[in-house]
C-alpha cells in the first residue's frame, strides 16, 4: 500500500510504485481534473500540485510521490473565490477547456512563485501548457487579473 496525502485526504492505494499518478488519481481515486494529454510531460494537462510545486502527474510515478501532498483542481483552498478560477472566467479563458485545468495549475504555481509577473515571465512559465484552441492571450490576461486581485486581498 502506498499513502499519500490528496486533496487533503489521507489516501492508501495497492498498485505497483511505476504507475504513473494521472492513472492513480483518475482510475483508483476518481479524480478526474487532470486530464491525459501526451504522456511524456510535453502539453501540461495532467498538471497537479505535488507539495505546492506544479508538476506533470503523467510522468511522476506514485512511488515516487508516496507520503506527499497532491493537490488537483478539486482540492483547491477556497475554490468558489479563488482569485485565478474567477479571473479565468472574467475573462472567458476556456474554449474547449480540455487544457484548462492544467493551466490553471500552473498559473497558480507561477503566482506563488512570481506574485506579479510581466508577460515574458508568464509566457515562460506557461510555455509547457499547449492549448489546441490558443487562447494564450486570454489566459495571459487572466493570470495578470488574478495577480492583481491577489495584491488588492493583501
Amino acid at each position: 500500500m502506498i499513502e499519500l496525502m490528496v486533496n487533503g485526504i489521507k489516501r492508501q492505494v495497492d498498485v505497483v510504485p511505476e504507475m504513473p499518478l494521472l492513472w492513480v488519481l483518475r482510475d483508483e481515486l476518481g479524480i478526474t481534473s487532470a486530464k491525459y494529454g501526451c504522456g511524456v510531460a510535453q502539453c501540461g494537462a495532467c498538471t497537479v500540485h505535488i507539495d505546492g510545486m506544479a508538476v506533470r502527474s503523467c510522468q511522476s510515478h506514485i512511488g515516487e510521490v508516496a507520503g506527499k501532498s497532491v493537490v488537483t483542481l478539486e482540492g483547491l483552498d477556497n475554490k468558489d473565490h479563488h482569485p485565478v478560477l474567477q479571473a479565468w472566467i472574467e475573462h472567458q479563458v476556456p474554449q474547449c477547456g480540455y487544457c484548462q485545468t492544467g493551466q490553471i495549475m500552473q498559473a497558480i504555481s507561477l503566482l506563488g512563485l512570481i506574485p506579479e509577473p510581466n508577460d515574458e515571465q508568464i509566457n515562460q512559465v506557461m510555455s509547457g501548457n499547449l492549448c489546441r484552441c490558443g487562447t494564450y492571450p486570454r489566459i495571459r490576461a487572466a493570470i495578470h487579473a488574478a495577480a492583481k486581485k491577489k495584491m488588492a486581498e493583501k
